[in-house]
């Protein structure tokens, strides 16, 4: 039986839709020669499944990679596909790795060069090619012979990958330990100094001699591929940098310039080098510093970081050793010292001796350096993080093949790929799947999950599901025009305060939760938090929305759709009242989960209402004993719903609970030194209530018991 090539596999399909909003959906491609056919699920898994879309790949189409990109909070690596005529229409997609996306963007190459020698031979079927598309196309021509040579043995776009590590393992183990492949010898003269605890730190003599400044490097091997290495090098996740990065693991995100740059800001506290003397005069600084990024073709990355003076991350895949089934990486990194300090006296000295180790030991560039072994020993402790399975496979299809693998081909469909893909509505039956976390949830790549770009983004509510009538004209909610007792931060204060610190910070149920158990960063929150009360009473404190100064009783309060007010009780001498009131800007939708809770009964209220709480600053154990898990409160405490006019009151009875009491007993003994980040849930448990949403946000700053007004209704 005859066969016929053909690349299947999962994509994100990114654009902007009608509303001027991003949508990231996940489609499953298939190109078999020129012919790509689009799906929204497996067909292997649904025979009789048909495209959703299909087209054939033009001569004239271009594929250009877009780099890495931030989308929905979610790292993912483009590419873009247009036409040389319209640069207008182009399709854009998107893939978890930059390997999975060099290999698309071979198999599209590939289904270009058979248009193009088809279009040659046929000249009647296709428009002839001018003399600037000839020139273009010819390269592309002389290069497809070794192309179809990977292709036609039935590997596909993995041997297309391995070409470079077969050469590793013909070349030389010590020549390639020691130079760098390319075009041009490198005009270095690396001298090893240093070896601690199997990493080895470099210099470059020749640089040194022709005055040209200090350069230094270090190397290491580390257990884990080139993406996974440089994904942990360029995450932000403080959490992550905390474990091998000991001098620049606070970095924010400042501008994404584009899929190859950005600029991030950091700081460092050089309390945590004060077993060195020496280094109690310097205080906490920060710095900005400019990050630019590339993937070669063999699968290595460089990775430039500049600050005041300049560093380069170069990570190359090795050879799998024998017998050995993970990756493995050359990790280096190479960085100039500046000629002043250290770097000056490094020069002055020529030579090393034996003081220059204990001296160098103790400067900010062995600091540095030695993060390429923090980088070693972190994957040693996360082994599952060095394994990336790939999600694009290479199927040997007969061209007999069943109904769910027939491409366009196979139908006559005659309409070209990117005009196809253009005129998808990416609005249209997208209610339940098709979305950027539908993807199938595979352990062996999705154990990243603790990385923020592996398995995990934030879907905006309104692009999902959202529980207010979208057809309703939206109020202004003037967090002005209402007052609680407790007053918002402000630059001036920052105790006995409140603020909205957003839903990025918490974990939600994703779309798939109930297949994969996945969750997500919240987004915004549905509800906006308008003011915060802070109430002490001799009893303990019920119906806050009958006190006179409440907000719903205010004329303002009146015209709003939906207020959420939520009444957290402490048990105490006094007793005291946190309320929070959240507002809707539109109706609630019918049928919507929020429209159930804030209608429905006590019991589903109940099994439903959850909180998530985390101390963002405080004493330890104040931080463990609340840990960061969410709670179903109806479950743990005993809860009291009232519902009235536009208004749903939750009064929460901490004190109902043994176990909530001594907790929230140690919170009261540390609460003036406390900021503390709540975020207020309704639990989805069905597929069609997926993903979750973030119904409100607070975050309480270091309030003090005797800041609490009395609560008296008068």
């Amino acid at each position: 039986m005859a066969q016929a090539q053909a690349y299947a596999g999962w994509v994100y399909h990114v654009g902007i839709n009608s509303k001027d909003l991003q949508y990231c959906h996940a489609r499953y491609l298939v190109i078999k020669g020129r012919c790509v056919d689009m799906y929204k699920r497996d067909p292997q898994e649904e025979p009789g499944l048909q495209p959703m879309k299909k087209g054939i790949v033009r001569h004239n189409l271009m594929v250009a990679e877009i780099g890495r990109q931030i989308v929905y909070g979610r790292v993912l690596y483009g590419m873009k596909i247009h036409s040389k005529r319209d640069h207008s229409k182009h399709v854009q997609f998107a893939c978890s790795s930059a390997e999975e996306i060099e290999k698309w963007m071979s198999a599209f190459r590939h289904a270009k060069d058979e248009a193009e020698l088809e279009a040659r031979k046929t000249s009647a079927r296709a428009p002839s090619l001018t003399e600037e598309e000839s020139k273009q196309t010819l390269p592309r021509m002389r290069s497809k012979s070794r192309l179809s040579r990977l292709i036609t043995i039935g590997k596909g776009p993995e041997m297309l990958m391995r070409a470079r590590t077969s050469m590793i393992q013909e070349a030389d183990t010590d020549d390639y330990f020691n130079k760098r492949d390319g075009d041009a010898v490198e005009q270095a003269d690396w001298r090893c100094f240093q070896t601690q605890n199997g990493l080895r730190m470099f210099e470059d003599v020749a640089a040194l001699q022709a005055d040209r400044g200090t350069i230094m490097k270090s190397v290491g091997v580390v257990d884990a591929s080139p993406d996974a290495v440089f994904e942990i090098v360029m995450s932000l996740d403080k959490s992550q940098r905390h474990q091998w990065d000991v001098l620049t693991g606070d970095l924010e995100l400042v501008e994404h310039i584009d899929g190859h740059a950005d600029i991030v800001y950091g700081t460092f506290d050089p309390k945590y080098f004060e077993n060195w003397s020496w280094y109690r005069k310097y205080k906490r600084r920060d710095f900005l510093i400019s990050r630019y990024w590339r993937r070669d073709q063999d699968g290595s990355y460089l990775f430039n970081v500049r600050s005041h003076a300049a560093g380069i991350w170069e990570i190359n895949p090795l050879p799998t050793r024998s017998g050995a089934t993970g990756s493995r990486s050359l990790v280096t990194q190479v960085m100039e010292i500046e000629s002043t300090g250290w770097g000056r006296w490094r020069k002055s000295w020529g030579k090393w001796k034996k003081s220059d180790y204990s001296s160098f030991r103790k400067t900010v560039p062995y600091i540095l350096l030695c993060r390429t072994a923090g980088l070693r020993e972190f994957f040693k402790a996360e082994a599952e993080l060095s394994l990336l399975e790939d999600r694009i496979s290479v199927l040997n299809v007969p061209k007999e093949a069943a109904k769910p693998l027939e491409t366009a081909a196979d139908t006559e469909v005659t309409e070209d790929f990117i005009d196809a893909i253009v005129s998808e509505d990416p609005d249209a039956g997208d209610d339940t799947e098709g979305l950027i976390s539908n993807i199938p949830f595979q352990r062996g790549s999705h154990r990243l999950s603790r990385a923020p770009w592996s398995a995990m983004l934030a879907l905006a509510a309104a692009q999902l599901e959202n529980p207010l009538l979208a057809d309703e004209p939206r109020i202004n909610l003037d967090v002005n025009a209402f007052k609680g007792s407790l007053e918002p931060a402000s630059p001036s204060k920052d105790c006995n305060c409140w603020e909205d610190p957003g839903g990025k910070g918490f974990m939600v149920r994703g779309r798939t939760y109930t297949r994969d158990n996945l969750k997500i960063p919240g987004g915004e929150p549905v509800l906006k938090l308008l003011a915060v009360d802070w109430y002490k009473s001799a009893h303990r404190i019920d119906l806050v929305a009958r006190h006179p100064q409440s907000i719903v009783r205010t004329e303002a309060g009146k015209k709003l759709p939906f207020v959420l007010i939520v009444n957290l009780q402490v048990p105490a001498k006094p007793n005291y009242s946190l309320v929070f009131y959240y507002a809707a800007d539109r109706s609630l939708r019918p049928s919507s989960l929020l429209e159930k809770f804030a209608n429905g009964d006590d019991s589903f209220r109940n099994s439903r209402f959850k909180l998530i709480p985390s101390i963002v600053e405080g004493y330890w154990v104040v931080r463990r004993a609340v840990g960061t898990k969410a709670c179903l409160l109806g479950r743990a405490v005993a809860c009291h719903y009232h519902r009235k006019d536009n208004y749903l009151e939750v009064d929460v009875d901490i004190g109902s609970s043994s176990v909530a009491r001594g907790v929230i007993g140690l919170v009261l003994g540390y609460v003036t030194k406390i900021v503390v980040d709540l975020a207020i849930v309704v639990e989805a448990k069905e597929d069609d209530e997926l993903p979750e949403y973030i119904l409100g946000t607070t975050r309480v700053n270091r309030i003090s018991p005797e800041s609490a007004v009395p609560f008296q209704l008068g």
